[in-house]
């Protein structure tokens, strides 16, 4: 195995992804084997970033080809980083709704009103809260 390379088992474990996804995503151009281990690949440490980046942007809501035409993105693409600053808008507005949710939450849970539902503060905090 080359020097510095990471074996599949161990970027697996690493980045708590199973090496079929480790393999998917190879196949899907998201990331490279550098190596081989006899029949196992192996990668550079590097991947393990990368398999950061992808999972959070997996989380955030983004497709395999959204993180893709990311990963392989210029600075003269001008389209994609138009669809990048409506996605950062979108997750933007997110964030302030789970901040609301949040806060709405920890007031909920030391409350003493009885009952909680008639609160003036937790309603006022509902009503922070987006429906839907």
């Amino acid at each position: 195995m080359g020097e510095g390379l990471i074996d599949i088992g161990e970027v697996a474990e690493r980045s708590g992804l199973a090496a079929s996804a480790l393999r998917f995503y190879e196949r899907k151009g998201l990331i490279r084997a550098e190596g081989r281990n006899g029949l196992r690949r192996a990668y550079r440490p590097e991947t393990l970033e990368r398999l950061a980046l992808i999972t959070c942007a997996r989380d955030a809501g983004f497709t395999l080809a959204e993180i893709a035409a990311f990963l392989g993105a210029r600075p003269s693409d001008a389209e994609l980083r138009e669809r990048l600053a409506a996605r950062e808008r979108g997750v933007t507005g997110r964030i302030a709704q789970l901040t609301r949710l949040r806060d709405s939450l920890r007031h909920a849970a030391a409350c003493d009103h009885d009952p909680l539902v008639d609160c003036p503060e937790f309603r006022q905090a509902l009503g922070r809260v987006p429906r839907g």
